[in-house]
């Protein structure tokens, strides 16, 4: 059966997986998750990510990050969901939590952070939120 929205899975998985203290979690792939992957891994939220080929299907694998006294990830939040898009002007770009988590948009000019969105200029579908 087919899987209506790939990313709230994988932003499922990484929740379960960082709740539990696990090292890595693995999900099938796509390009826009291993874009998502990429920015995760870029804001610092995860210790980096692998493409796996695979016979019927790639696996991305996510290597989760952790400091001595508490988990990188305090939370991950779907913003816009298949039933419901919600798109930000260049203008109306979201700041989680003042500024201190991450805003993952998908513009025109790929899938990125919002700061990198607010410094080019460009909005987009908000994909999810991070902090």
């Amino acid at each position: 059966m087919a899987m209506t929205d790939p990313i709230a899975d994988m932003l499922t998985r990484v929740r379960n997986a960082n709740s539990a203290g696990k090292q890595t979690v693995s999900m099938p792939s796509s390009k826009k998750l291993v874009e998502i992957a990429r920015i995760m891994a870029e804001e610092g939220y995860i210790a980096g990510y692998e493409v796996i080929a695979g016979e019927p299907r790639a696996t991305l694998e996510i290597t989760l990050k952790y400091s001595k006294k508490s988990k990188t990830i305090r939370g991950i939040k779907r913003i816009s969901k298949p039933g419901l898009r919600i798109y930000a002007g260049k203008d109306e770009l979201p700041r989680v939590l003042g500024g201190l988590g991450t805003a993952i948009i998908s513009t025109s000019e790929g899938v990125m952070a919002d700061r990198d969105a607010r410094i080019k200029g460009v909005g987009g579908e908000v994909i999810a939120y991070i902090w």
